[in-house]
């Protein structure tokens, strides 16, 4: 899968599961086996950062190799590493009452995560370097 394809089938996620989160959040707590009205509101807000990180990874998707593409891949990277663990720890916690709701979340984590190491690890060197042209 090249970089483009695969930042595009990220940002489709995070844009789908975001518009979801904002329009639907008690749709997407009930699949999780949580209710309330203070969890959507939270849910709500998670949705908005997860339409802006959609969006950005979108706009990015095609740009040549750079300090900044790769500074990118790797603030991804970090949040799909802080996402990972969170499910889980509510479930076995009691907070999260259905095992089914968070599996695909947590396997999503886990290839987005190495999808993002991947693609910032593997990016040339040599396309990284200050340009003298730049001030």
């Amino acid at each position: 899968m090249t970089r483009k394809t695969f930042l595009t089938v990220g940002s489709l996620i995070a844009l789908g599961v975001g518009l979801l989160a904002l329009v639907a959040p008690d749709l997407l707590l009930a699949s999780k086996g949580v209710s309330g009205t203070a969890p959507a509101v939270w849910t709500r807000e998670v949705g908005v950062a997860l339409i802006a990180v959609g969006a950005t990874a979108f706009a990015v998707r095609g740009h040549d190799d750079s300090p900044t593409l790769r500074a990118f891949l790797y603030g991804n990277l970090a949040i799909q590493l802080g996402l990972l663990p969170i499910e889980p720890l509510a479930w076995h916690a009691g907070v999260i009452t259905s095992l089914a709701g968070i599996v695909p979340n947590t396997v999503a984590h886990l290839l987005l995560a190495a999808g993002f190491s991947y693609y910032a690890v593997t990016m040339p060197a040599a396309d990284l370097r200050p340009r003298a042209d730049v001030a």
